[in-house]
């Protein structure tokens, strides 16, 4: 029998127009401790966007979805940042923002694989 591990994760929202407050699911970031993972899931669906907006940057948001990617795998390709211990990388990433890409609070959950749990999560809050 596996051994359960706490989880931590947020949605990733673009919220195209952040004085109307509407937003758009397009990722999950998902972090344990336990298990030294940390990982993003996106989907990007640029149909749905443009019914939110009708001029989203998509190249824009593209990039900034790469850069959480990035800071999510750390190293230093994702700059100053990316060089931060593992559980710094997610409470950064996770932190409050009023930006065309926010997240949601942070939710646990227990599981015995945290790419399993990533996968569903996806599947749930963004497909």
């Amino acid at each position: 029998m596996q051994e359960n591990h706490l989880f931590e994760y947020a949605v990733v929202r673009v919220v195209p127009r952040v004085e109307r407050e509407e937003f758009l699911n397009v990722g999950v970031i998902l972090y344990c401790a336990k298990q030294k993972f940390l990982q993003t899931a996106f989907t990007f669906d640029e149909e749905k966007l443009c019914a939110f907006s009708q001029e989203p940057d998509i190249t824009e948001l593209k990039a900034h979805l790469q850069a959480f990617e990035q800071v999510a795998r750390g190293g230093p390709e994702a700059g100053p940042i990316g060089q931060l211990d593992i559980a710094s990388r997610f409470r950064w990433l996770t932190a409050t923002r009023s930006t065309v890409l926010q997240t949601s609070k942070v939710h646990p959950g227990f599981c015995a694989d945290p790419s399993v749990a990533l996968a569903r999560l996806h599947a749930q809050l963004v497909l």
